[in-house]
């Protein structure tokens, strides 16, 4: 057996996939050690304060050590993951090779899934859920993996009697379960290690059903994994919990949510928030969006309420740039920005984001719902990078999707102004001197009133309605 030396271990650090970023949680492992690993190769996705990301390993290799288990959060600029390179990359395999010297190999062709190829080194599955791992073998890595699932601290093992050795807790091949990608999906979502699904597919390939017979497989007994120390004595019916598990229900607070309620404090905290609503007509403006929709020009576009929301609010700013700033606390200064990043507000599985239209100003109307269709589909997909939410400079948020009249919004740190939109209604309404169904809409504006005053931000938030109410003005104002 060849001895590694630590020149041929590369150490793949957490990278700051966001700028000023701390931390990430890896939230999924895509290589186990073992595993034979290309540059530019996604190895495992992580989840930042702003978006789940996923990370490429930079060289070629081995995988010799995966440093944290997934549900871990790490700082950035720390190992996270151990691979043999160059010369050490053959001794790093070598183990492995020794490991399944002994087993047939399967004739014939082996099945191939899209994506995964033949690997052409041996990989170790992970122990089955409930079993210990030789102590030999095991890594402190592993060590902590097995305390997290519930196994305690490995004890020191006794010597094993010659004529009964103990049988390892899961078959060690040379290759990764077998399924097709919605598959292992599907596994992931319920919980299920593939590594201990029985596949009754051709070519020992996981199926569907055999991931649902898993999850409706009893647990094995006690007695099929014993523990090298005794169980802890049943917990006595009044003796104290923390909370009742039936009535309540706790989330830690992590990845995007963290962020964004650290974030609301330090802003709500910081800046000094003044609101200003006004209620306002947009009959007319509701008649342009059903008119755009059967514009050629518009095909395939998305065309909404907040397309000509976002295109008024652009033509305010225009109208008023000093609304278009941020309050630079350690130069006390006031930084007008001469382009607006339109940032639009998002919920999302992960918790709210607000990423942003990069040179919204420069934008023609067809180009601003282009950008405002990209920017949702992506929030949704879950795919929106940490570039997209940086560098604001004003935020649309709409409330009204949700039925929501109005609300007072928190600015986001950095920016000077955000505008809530509210639900669109038909609301009896004083149109010409007579009282008449209208499409009505209140919108609220809040602004840092140290270096907004009332005048600045009042004009602002008439210019949004006065555009709302005429879309006309689009063309003489913008």
């Amino acid at each position: 057996m060849t001895t590694m030396t630590d020149s041929s271990v590369r150490e793949f650090k957490m990278p700051d996939v966001g700028e000023g970023l701390t931390e990430a949680e890896i939230l999924k492992w895509y290589v186990q050690p073992g595993d034979t690993v290309t540059d530019g190769q996604v190895v495992c996705e992580v989840e930042t304060a702003k978006a789940a990301v996923e990370l490429p390993i930079p060289y070629d290799g081995v995988v010799r050590e995966l440093h944290f288990p997934e549900g871990t959060t790490v700082d950035v600029g720390t190992s996270i993951i151990a691979v043999a390179v160059g010369d050490g990359a053959a001794a790093a395999a070598e183990p492995v090779q020794e490991a399944v010297a002994e087993e047939p190999k399967p004739e014939g062709r082996q099945p191939v899934l899209v994506g995964y190829g033949v690997s052409t080194s041996s990989t170790k599955r992970r122990p089955r859920k409930g079993a210990e791992a030789p102590a030999a073998a095991q890594t402190p890595t592993a060590a902590i993996q097995a305390e997290l699932n519930g196994h305690g601290p490995a004890a020191p093992a006794a010597p094993a009697a010659p004529a009964a050795p103990a049988a390892p807790a899961a078959p060690v091949t040379g290759d990764r379960p077998l399924a097709k990608p919605p598959v292992r999906k599907l596994a992931k979502d319920l919980g299920v290690d593939l590594a201990t699904v029985v596949p009754s597919g051709p070519d020992g390939i996981i199926t569907r059903e055999d991931v649902h017979a898993a999850v409706a497989a009893p647990e094995p007994a006690q007695a099929a994994a014993p523990r090298s120390e005794p169980a802890a004595p049943a917990a006595s019916p009044s003796a104290p919990t923390s909370y009742d598990t039936t009535r309540e229900t706790r989330i830690p607070v992590k990845g995007v949510r963290k962020a964004t309620a650290a974030a609301m404090v330090g802003s709500a905290f910081t800046a000094p928030h003044v609101t200003e609503f006004v209620t306002v007509d947009v009959t007319r403006t509701m008649k342009l969006v059903e008119d755009l929709k059967q514009d050629k020009e518009y095909t395939g576009l998305r065309v909404n309420p907040l397309l000509l929301i976002a295109k008024a609010l652009l033509v305010a700013i225009k109208r008023n740039p000093d609304i278009n700033a941020s309050w630079d606390e350690a130069a006390q200064e006031i930084v007008v920005k001469h382009y607006v990043n339109l940032g639009i507000a998002a919920a999302t599985p992960r918790g709210l984001i607000v990423p942003n239209i990069k040179d919204a100003h420069a934008q023609t109307l067809p180009q601003l719902a282009g950008s405002l269709g990209e920017l949702v589909s992506t929030a949704r997909e879950g795919k929106t990078s940490p570039a997209a939410m940086q560098g604001g400079t004003v935020t649309i948020t709409n409330v009204g999707v949700f039925g929501v009249d109005t609300g007072t919004p928190i600015l986001n740190p950095g920016e000077s102004a955000i505008l809530a939109v509210g639900a669109i209604k038909l609301q009896p309404w004083v149109h010409k001197g007579k009282v008449k169904p209208r499409q009505v809409t209140t919108l609220a504006l809040s602004f840092d009133h140290r270096l907004v005053d009332g005048e600045l931000g009042s004009k602002v938030l008439a210019d949004v309605a006065a555009v709302l109410e005429q879309p006309k003005r689009l063309i003489s104002w913008a």
